[in-house]
């Protein structure tokens, strides 16, 4: 008779996030060199909880960061329920330079991740394409922005702003994201 699976814990969940938490905030500001223990304090469990979960250092980083983008990516739905979608596609900018701003912390981590084989960024413009594309719809939608724009074209100008500034200030991206905007709203039907 095969044995059925058993359901994670709450707490073990519960564990698991609080690991990935306090690991994206240690490698993006200490970087690669943290040892696994000062992580688990930190996340307020033992180093054996932590292995359970994340066997390696590499298998750590590779979820931390598709913990962050993720977040990152559902933050969309939330703003377009309570936000005019150019005002949504503004705040989701500034949260999208945010986390890659804070992401540029942890470029040593993610290289040492794929030179072990693993593609941390496979999902990753699925993610963000399908979270730009829902913002385009949006303002299609509601005539606040233009329809002639691809999703590709968006991450692209994103990514070159997010670079233009990950030694900078995210103060330093607002006239950028403020140019971008006028160009994405210019020409819709609201404008």
């Amino acid at each position: 008779m095969p044995a059925t699976p058993r359901r994670t814990r709450s707490d073990a969940l519960q564990n698991r996030e609080r690991l990935l938490e306090v690991a994206a905030r240690v490698f993006a500001e200490q970087g690669l060199d943290t040892a696994p223990a000062a992580i688990a304090q930190q996340a307020g469990v033992g180093v054996g909880t932590l292995y359970r979960h994340f066997p390696t250092r590499e298998v750590l980083i590779d979820a931390a960061y598709r913990r962050q983008l993720a977040h990152v990516c559902e933050k969309v739905d939330g703003l377009l329920a309570l936000h005019p979608a150019a005002e949504a596609t503004r705040m989701w900018m500034e949260h999208f330079i945010h986390y890659a701003t804070a992401k540029s912390g942890m470029s040593e981590a993610l290289n040492a991740v794929i030179a072990s084989g693993v593609d941390p960024y496979s999902d990753s413009r699925a993610l963000l394409t399908d979270a730009v594309a829902a913002l385009l719809a949006a303002g299609a939608r509601d005539g606040s922005l233009r329809t002639d724009v691809a999703p590709g074209d968006v991450l692209l100008l994103m990514g070159g702003i997010a670079y233009s500034v990950r030694h900078g200030t995210e103060e330093q991206a607002r006239p950028i994201v403020d140019l971008f905007m006028d160009a994405l709203t210019k020409g819709s039907a609201a404008s």
